[in-house]
C-alpha cells in the first residue's frame, strides 16, 4: 500500500469549559449548588456574594478590633475609579430586587449593647442570642435514675455496664451469658448479680427499656400500665408473650380460638397493646427531620397558575469592583484576566440555570393544571419528551432540571419528577396517569370498612367500574409503593 497525506474538513461537537460548567450547575441540587459556590468564591477573588449569610455576624480584624456591620469595601483611590466598566462594577446577577444593605457609618463606636438594641424584636422579651438546649440521651437519662436509686458502687458498675450494652431502641441485644463471659474472672461477678441488675434496669423509665426482645418489651409496659382491669391485663400479657406473631398478622380467628375469648375481650386487649411503644429508646433519639427548600413556587393568579422562582435560594453574585479596577489598570495582564472570565461565565451560567428551571416548571404547570385545582386524582400522563419538544431542549436537559428540584404547591412540596408518570389505558380510549391511579387506590382504601377491607382484586374491579383497566398485580405494586399493608394486615375487629 502506498502511504499518502490527505487533508479533510469535518465538523464535530466539543464541550467547552463554559458548557461543561453550565451542565454541572444545572444538575446540582440547591444544597450542592451553594456548596459548589462557596468553593468557587474561595478560589476566585474576582467573584463576590452580596447575600453572605455571615454579614450580620461579629467579625474580628487583623489587629483584634471588632469590625462594624456593613462596613464599606475598600476601593482604590485613583482618578479613573469612576470610569469603571459597568459590567465589572455593577452586580451582574442578582436573585432578588432588593439592593445590598447600606453601610454603617465608619465613625460610630461599636458595643454589644448596640447589637442588642438593633437586633431586638418587639415581641421578644430578651433579644440575646438563644442557645439550643442540651439534648438528653437515653444513657444520660438512665444514669441519672441510677444515681438516685442505687447506693453501692458495685451495683452501679453493673448497671452502667448493662446501660452501655443497650442499642438506640433501648433493647439489650447481648444475652447475660455473653456479657458475663466478657467480664474478667478476678471481679468474681455471679450471673445472678447481672440478673438482679437487669431487673433494676427494667424498672427504670421509659417503660420497656432493657428488654431483650419485642415480646418482653411489651410485657414490661403492660405490667406498669395503671387503671387496667386485671382480666384485660392478663389476656394482653398472654398475647404478647405467647401469640405475638398471630397478633401482628391480625389472625383474629386463631387468636380467639387459642385464648378462648370473644371479640369484645380481644378488642379490649388490642387497645391495651396498641398503647405500648415497641421502641422505648426512640423517645431520646436526636434525629433531625429532613426538609427541603423549594426552588420554585406555584400560585394562582388572574391568569391562572403561575410559577415564580424562590429568591431565598438564588445567590446574588457580582464581580468585585476592587479587583476589576486593578485588572483594568494593568490592561488585562496576569492571572486575574482568566479569573475575571471565569467569574463572568459563572454569573451567566447561574442565570441560565434558574431561567431553565423556571421555563421547565411553568411548562409542567401548564400541562398539570388539573392537579393544582383538584389534586392528585386529576394528574394526567406526562413524559420528559413532551416537555423537551415544547421548550426546544434535549430530553437529558429536562431530566437534569427535574432531578432534586422541588416545587411548592397548594398541595405540598413535590419534586419535579413527581409530575411525570406513565399512562394506563381507559375503556373510553383515553389515558390515565399512574399517579392518579395511586391516588384513587389510596382514597378507596381510606374509605373502606376496617372490618372488611378491600382486596387487590376488589380494588381492580372498582377501578374498572370507573373506566380504568388495571390488573390485580398492578394494584398490588401501586399499593406497596404507597406503603399500604395487604388486606389481612388492614383487617380490624
Amino acid at each position: 500500500m502506498k502511504q499518502t497525506l490527505q487533508l479533510r474538513i469535518s465538523q464535530h461537537l466539543a464541550l467547552t469549559p463554559q458548557l461543561q460548567q453550565s451542565i454541572r450547575l444545572l444538575q446540582l441540587s440547591t444544597l450542592e449548588l451553594h456548596q459548589e459556590l462557596e468553593q468557587i468564591l474561595a478560589d476566585n477573588p474576582l467573584l463576590e456574594r452580596l447575600d453572605d449569610p455571615l454579614d450580620n455576624s461579629v467579625r474580628l480584624l487583623a489587629d483584634g478590633a471588632v469590625a462594624e456591620h456593613g462596613a464599606p469595601s475598600i476601593e482604590p483611590a485613583t482618578p479613573n475609579s469612576t470610569e469603571t466598566n459597568s459590567s465589572e462594577a455593577e452586580p451582574v446577577f442578582e436573585a432578588g430586587d432588593a439592593a445590598p444593605g447600606e453601610a454603617a457609618p465608619a465613625d460610630t463606636e461599636w458595643s454589644f449593647d448596640d447589637v442588642a438594641r438593633t437586633s431586638k424584636v418587639p415581641e421578644d422579651d430578651d433579644a440575646r442570642p438563644q442557645l439550643e438546649a442540651h439534648h438528653t440521651t437515653l444513657r444520660e437519662h438512665l444514669l441519672e435514675q441510677m444515681r438516685v436509686t442505687v447506693d453501692t458502687q458495685r451495683d452501679r458498675a453493673l448497671l452502667e455496664l448493662l446501660i452501655d450494652a443497650l442499642n438506640d431502641n433501648g433493647y439489650l441485644e447481648e444475652s447475660l451469658e455473653e456479657i458475663h463471659q466478657r467480664l474478667p474472672e478476678e471481679l468474681e461477678i455471679d450471673p445472678d448479680e447481672l440478673s438482679i441488675a437487669l431487673k433494676m434496669l427494667q424498672s427504670f423509665d421509659p417503660p420497656g427499656v432493657g428488654a431483650r426482645n419485642a415480646s418482653e418489651c411489651l410485657a414490661l409496659q403492660i405490667k406498669r400500665m395503671p387503671r387496667i382491669p386485671m382480666v384485660t391485663r392478663r389476656m394482653a400479657l398472654r398475647i404478647v408473650e405467647n401469640h405475638l406473631t398471630l397478633f401482628a398478622q391480625r389472625d383474629f380467628n386463631k387468636l380467639k380460638k387459642a385464648l378462648e375469648c370473644d371479640d369484645e375481650d380481644l378488642r379490649e386487649s388490642q387497645v391495651v397493646i396498641r398503647q405500648c411503644n415497641p421502641h422505648p429508646g426512640s423517645l431520646f433519639a436526636s434525629d433531625v427531620s429532613d426538609f427541603v427548600v423549594p426552588d420554585v413556587i406555584v400560585k394562582r393568579t388572574r391568569n391562572g397558575w403561575q410559577v415564580t422562582l424562590n429568591h431565598d435560594v438564588m445567590p446574588k453574585l457580582r464581580v468585585n469592583a476592587l479587583y476589576a479596577n486593578i485588572l483594568k489598570q494593568s490592561k488585562g495582564e496576569g492571572s486575574l484576566s482568566s479569573q475575571l472570565q471565569e467569574a463572568k461565565w459563572l454569573i451567566k451560567n447561574m442565570r441560565q440555570r434558574f431561567d431553565t428551571i423556571l421555563r421547565v416548571a411553568q411548562a409542567i404547570v401548564d400541562r398539570q393544571r388539573n392537579f393544582f385545582s383538584h389534586g392528585a386524582v386529576a394528574m394526567r400522563p406526562l413524559v420528559l419528551r413532551e416537555i423537551a419538544d415544547t421548550l426546544g431542549l434535549h430530553e437529558s436537559t429536562i431530566s437534569r432540571v427535574t432531578t432534586q428540584k422541588y416545587m411548592l404547591t397548594p398541595h405540598g412540596v413535590f419534586e419535579l419528577k413527581y409530575f411525570f408518570g406513565s399512562h394506563v389505558a381507559t375503556e373510553a380510549g383515553g389515558e390515565a396517569s399512574s399517579t392518579a391511579i395511586r391516588a384513587l387506590i389510596k382514597q378507596l382504601i381510606g374509605a373502606e370498612d376496617p372490618k372488611s377491607p378491600f382486596s387487590d382484586s376488589k380494588i381492580a374491579e372498582m377501578l374498572a367500574e370507573q373506566g380504568m383497566v388495571v390488573a390485580r398485580r398492578t394494584v398490588a405494586k401501586y399499593r406497596e409503593a404507597l406503603k399500604i399493608p395487604p388486606v389481612n394486615l388492614r383487617k380490624a375487629l
